[in-house]
């Protein structure tokens, strides 16, 4: 198997916290729980947003939150990334001058699962995409499913937080975690564009639902597979198929359900032959 290009960092003391409880049987207790902390990102001289995140891979997260929410283009030239950690700013800075004053509403984005989008115009370029004719063999689905189940991470660790998988074949290849799954897509956006990375043959992988704003922002990056652990929402399966994504949920051990873009798919695999996913992973408290 391939080493992963950016994989989580559980035991790194800048994500996580520890505090004292009590449990169910009134017993004291001291668990591991994720940080959250603002991340104000700048477009020029232009604030755009304050983003609630685990602060890992703030420039990544500020161009990528760009990129899908069609602020940054693909053709435009970054000059600089500034991160000031003491004041957790991030300023992302272009060659083409940018004035989001009319239509940008400014506001703080949660760190919950709501929609994270700061404005509805990221559809103008939905329409317009073209997704790559990729092709997922159930065997790749199976195994990048276990792989990443078998990664040490934030959500086996803590809980309460969201991973994305950016996968080739049966290859996981940029694992991201945050609060909220937005972040975590976003991260992964912004490290393919700032390294260069291809989106053909690329898969998306979630521990989230699959909803209106991860479909919307899987079509923006152009990638064409789009799975998940968990379930979908009508609206997320509603511009799946107006943009010919292949969206698999439920994700888990043998079983997955495809609900478009189905003829993507390679039935390579026998799922008698599969083994039923452990039961550590079927259910993390607090996620």
């Amino acid at each position: 198997m391939k080493k992963y290009l950016i994989k989580p960092e559980p035991t790194n003391p800048m994500l996580t916290e520890r505090v004292n409880g009590i449990d169910q049987d009134n017993a004291e207790i001291n668990t591991l729980v994720p940080v959250e902390r603002p991340l104000t990102l700048f477009l020029n001289s232009q604030e755009i947003v304050t983003v609630m995140t685990i602060g890992d891979f703030p420039e990544d997260l500020a161009v990528g939150f760009l990129l899908n929410q069609n602020m940054v283009t693909r053709d435009d030239k970054i000059t600089g990334i500034e991160y000031d950690p003491d004041i957790d700013v991030v300023i992302v800075r272009t060659e083409r001058k940018t004035n989001y004053e009319d239509k940008l509403a400014k506001k703080t984005r949660t760190s919950g699962c709501a929609q994270g989008t700061a404005f509805g115009d990221v559809m103008e370029s939905f329409d317009a995409t073209a997704l790559p004719d990729t092709k997922i063999k159930t065997s790749w689905l199976y195994s990048i499913s276990k792989e990443i189940n078998n990664t040490p991470s934030l959500y086996l660790e803590a809980g309460a937080i969201h991973g994305c998988v950016l996968c080739e074949t049966y290859k996981p290849l940029i694992y991201m975690e945050d609060v909220g799954r937005h972040n975590a897509v976003d991260k992964i956006a912004g490290y393919m564009y700032r390294k260069g990375l291809r989106t053909e043959n690329k898969i998306l992988y979630t521990t989230g639902r699959l909803t209106s704003e991860m479909v919307i922002k899987t079509v923006q990056m152009q990638i064409a597979i789009l799975i998940s652990r968990s379930g979908f929402t009508a609206w997320g399966v509603d511009l799946a198929r107006k943009a010919n994504l292949t969206l698999i949920g439920r994700a888990r051990g043998k079983r997955f359900i495809a609900l478009s873009g189905t003829h993507r798919i390679d039935y390579d695999s026998d799922p008698a032959k599969i083994p039923a996913e452990p039961i550590r992973f079927q259910r993390k408290a607090g996620t």
